[in-house]
């Protein structure tokens, strides 16, 4: 897991949130990254982010974009397989939180099983985003991204 990730899982939603909005949306990722969930604030985030990723959700494959690399497509890679469903569209817009500029991860209308869903990142450092996740206008809690190592 990434050193700055690692610290990311001892901190409270509140801290998250202010390193969220210090940030600038950043580039938009084109390749695979590798996710972890973010259950701030919690003695189990560390069990939460290892159960996740190992059972449930290992990151996002973004790697359809439109030719000005402005708007594209991702998919999310879910099970213990790895198996990529839940696709997305993928673009710039205001962020919900605070209004500045973000990348947005819009599922409702590529996805009937996560429609109410928005993901929103930013990059804190380079191939390092630190996520929010959206259930309609709720926030529901933090997620990373960093690049996935090649195996």
């Amino acid at each position: 897991m990434h050193t700055t990730v690692k610290t990311w899982l001892n901190k409270t939603s509140e801290e998250l949130d202010e390193i969220y909005s210090k940030a600038e949306a950043g580039n938009i990722p084109r390749s695979e990254m590798r996710g972890t969930a973010i259950l701030a604030g919690s003695l189990f985030s560390k069990t939460v982010a290892f159960t996740a990723r190992m059972f449930a959700w290992q990151g996002k494959v973004f790697d359809l974009f439109c030719p000005d690399n402005k708007a594209g497509l991702l998919i999310n890679k879910i099970t213990f397989f790895s198996l990529s469903f839940i696709v997305a569209k993928v673009y710039r817009d205001k962020s919900w939180f605070d209004e500045k500029e973000t990348i947005v991860i819009d599922y409702s209308k590529t996805s009937f099983v996560a429609q109410v869903i928005r993901d929103e990142i930013r990059e804190i450092e380079p191939g390092v985003y630190l996520g929010k996740v959206w259930w309609g206008q709720k926030q529901i809690f933090h997620f990373a991204l960093t690049k996935a190592e090649k195996t």
